[in-house]
């Protein structure tokens, strides 16, 4: 497995401490009754862009010698590490550019540019949006910081996990959003590191899981992007993968898949239940709940991973849509 130093997550924790929120711990009552243990959201929609890939585009920005931080930074992103990497990039007064498939919808576009970063909108995919940002690396010498299968992003998002041990101690099932696996890597990382006996659990929607295509194939896979609520959770996890995929088929023990009406009713759930904005990508976990498909042996922890849905769709969907 190519994996993290745990004293990575531990060095990226106190690195971050001044750039990031630690995110509260909240009780689900609703859920706790429907599971018949204690529930716990934990709220990285908190976070100050909105989603938990603050923790990870600041570790790495953080790590960037002088040269690389006047050359600035590139990515590509569906949404939320873009948004994350501009607004990293911009507390340390270095210029982001961030690259988009035409499938990020528009308000997570906005965001992005409102905080300074240049958007370049590329291809029907984040595969594609890769491409780009790979080329502008090259040619502009500028550090090319990718949304999840880079080790400082990973330690990161770590820091989420460390969290989590801290404010639940006896913790037996945690739920992650699983997408390129940044998330669910850091996490399961440090949650396997003070228990293995810790079941983890990586939840994605139907409509082009790559990391559960790859994990079938037993090898990293192309999927087709699709559109889906869960959009956040859409794009490849890359041919060439070198951390996130042999960290999550390692440390995942179980992995599910949702329909887009099971994430339509767990969006629905955190806001009438919960009074919580939550993205698709985000409601994953509550649906997963939801759905009967988690069978938990003691208290649940689910990461409520992010809040930016664009605030029509989230309308159309307290009214009852599935899209």
């Amino acid at each position: 497995m190519s994996s993290i130093p745990f004293d990575e997550l531990l060095q990226a924790r106190q690195r971050i401490a001044g750039l990031v929120r630690q995110t509260p711990l909240e009780h689900s009552p609703s859920l706790s009754r429907l599971a018949g243990v204690p529930v716990w959201l934990k709220l990285e929609s908190q976070q100050a862009t909105g989603s938990f890939k603050l923790r990870g585009a600041s570790n790495a920005v953080a790590q960037l010698d002088a040269e690389q931080k006047r050359l600035g930074v590139v990515t590509a992103s569906t949404g939320n590490h873009g948004r994350a990497l501009a607004y990293a990039a911009s507390q340390q007064s270095v210029k982001a550019i961030v690259c988009l498939s035409e499938l990020v919808p528009q308000n997570k576009v906005r965001a992005i540019r409102e905080l300074g970063a240049e958007v370049v909108i590329s291809g029907r995919s984040q595969d594609d949006a890769q491409l780009e940002a790979l080329r502008i690396a090259r040619e502009q010498g500028a550090a090319f910081i990718p949304p999840f299968d880079h080790p400082h992003v990973i330690a990161g998002q770590g820091s989420l996990g460390l969290e989590i041990l801290e404010q639940c101690p006896d913790v037996c099932e945690v739920l992650v959003p699983l997408s390129g696996g940044g998330l669910f890597a850091g996490v399961a990382l440090a949650i396997k590191a003070a228990s293995p006996a810790i079941r983890t659990h990586g939840i994605s929607m139907q409509l082009g899981a790559a990391m559960h295509a790859s994990l079938q194939a037993g090898e990293p896979v192309e999927v087709e992007e699709l559109p889906t609520l869960a959009d956040s959770l859409g794009g490849g996890i890359g041919l060439d993968n070198r951390f996130t995929y042999s960290i999550t088929r390692e440390l995942c023990d179980q992995l599910h898949l949702l329909d887009e009406a099971s994430i339509a009713r767990g969006i629905r759930h955190a806001y009438r239940e919960e009074r919580l904005v939550v993205e698709g990508a985000a409601a994953v976990g509550i649906a997963a709940l939801l759905h009967g498909l988690i069978e938990p042996r003691g208290p649940v922890v689910v990461v409520i991973s992010g809040r930016n849905i664009d605030i029509d769709q989230h309308l159309r969907v307290l009214n009852g849509a599935d899209a």
